[in-house]
């Protein structure tokens, strides 16, 4: 979450950051790569935020989380404006490639003022999802996917490299995961002039908004791959610099790499399968198997179809982001302030569902925070920073290590 404070006086804008305590808390490391440095940078339960929205004046505030923990916002700030003259302007999004929970995914995030669409195509479908209930669908602004950048793609390096970029959540089956581990490292082996880079987005221990049960890291510990393969962690962007083939079942990375003119592939070899993503990109030119790649296929991306994924590889990425800065200013500048927030989701459209969004988050059904709610405003201190650092690992451990025995053993 983050939040931009008003002052006419500035001459650049301050940026404060919250990161919400949970299992997907990100780590120094993680962000770090962002590439944004906030001045104020604070680790907050969801009351603990609620009362500092409270407190502070902000122009704008950026809820960058996932579906449940933006609707249990929205209510929250929703409850701490009443009264208030004048509040921020909201902002998410549903970033990446959106192939599943559309219509949950969104209908979590309505009530913001504006959210925030990957591409023309992902517009087109939040305004469906929209309309089709009867909410409004007047915030879904078009944007771009935020994280594109870098040169584009001027001829082969030395060594040619091949990047398989990993998702930790897709495949999700040991079988399927080795498989792929197995393929990746054969084309190592065919290819000895080849560096063959396995990019995995988070080290062990490092949780994302997606379990990974089956590290990747733990399958290769079993294999013996040959010298021109190693995995890689940090930037995607600075992969992608000395990147000639970048491979994936469905990840984001294949955009990125689609926007810099990189040669990608989206592989068949699962199938073609909604449950894996690939399904999204039926259309593009990019699918293709690991016996085509290893035989020197080389895919050629449907211009039309890249140019309704966000992707700006025509090189307008510059100016993809200018109608939602217009939309913002304007509502900073709306006679009289915003008017109260107006999720879709209330006690009376869902009842048996809204309850427990905002109890996570030790919320009520009014959006106050439940009696008991952890709401210490202090920084903890330094025991107690290393008691949560701990319950954390241990958690994180359970879910990595101790839950996928457990289910296998159920299994037999």
């Amino acid at each position: 979450m983050e939040a931009g404070p008003r002052g006419e006086a500035q001459v650049s804008p301050a940026l404060d950051g919250f990161l919400l305590r949970g299992r997907a808390t990100p780590t120094a490391r993680q962000l770090a790569e962002v590439g944004v440095r906030a001045d104020s940078l604070k680790e907050v339960t969801a009351v603990e935020f609620l009362r500092s929205m409270a407190r502070e004046d902000y122009d704008i505030v950026v809820l960058a989380l996932v579906g449940g923990g933006v609707q249990a916002m929205l209510h929250g700030l929703k409850r701490v404006w009443e009264g208030k003259s004048r509040r921020p302007v909201v902002v998410t999004g549903y970033v990446g490639v959106v192939y599943e929970k559309l219509a949950d995914g969104l209908l979590l995030r309505h009530g913001a003022d504006l959210v925030l669409a990957n591409s023309r195509q992902d517009a087109e479908r939040f305004r469906a999802v929209y309309d089709g209930v009867g909410a409004d669908s007047s915030a879904v602004t078009e944007v771009a996917l935020p994280f594109l950048g870098g040169e584009p793609y001027a001829g082969e390096h030395d060594p040619y490299t091949v990047v398989f970029a990993a998702q930790p959540s897709v495949p999700d089956s040991r079988k399927d995961r080795t498989y792929l581990l197995d393929r990746l490292i054969q084309h190592a082996r065919k290819h000895p002039e080849r560096e063959v880079l396995l990019k995995l987005r988070s080290k062990p221990g490092e949780h994302t908004t997606h379990i990974e049960e089956l590290p990747y890291q733990k399958l290769v510990q079993r294999l013996d791959p040959p010298a021109n393969f190693r995995l890689v962690y940090g930037n995607m962007g600075e992969v992608l610099d000395r990147t000639d083939l970048l491979v994936t079942i469905s990840s984001t990375a294949a955009l990125e790499s689609l926007h810099r003119r990189i040669p990608t592939v989206v592989l068949t070899d699962l199938g073609v399968r909604e449950v894996l993503g690939n399904h999204h990109f039926v259309g593009s030119g990019c699918l293709a198997s690991w016996d085509q790649l290893d035989d020197g296929h080389r895919p050629a991306p449907d211009e039309e179809w890249v140019s309704r994924q966000g992707v700006c590889a025509d090189g307008s990425y510059a100016t993809a982001f200018d109608a939602a800065r217009e939309r913002i200013a304007k509502l900073l500048q709306r006679p009289g302030g915003l008017p109260a927030l107006t999720p879709y989701y209330t006690p009376a459209t869902a009842p048996g569902y809204l309850p427990g969004i905002l109890a996570r988050h030790h919320l009520g059904p009014d959006g106050s925070p439940l009696p008991g709610a952890p709401a210490h405003d202090k920084e903890p201190g330094p025991v107690r920073q290393i008691v949560r650092r701990a319950a954390r690992g241990a958690y994180r451990h359970g879910v990595q290590r101790v839950a996928p025995v457990i289910r296998r053993m159920g299994e037999l």
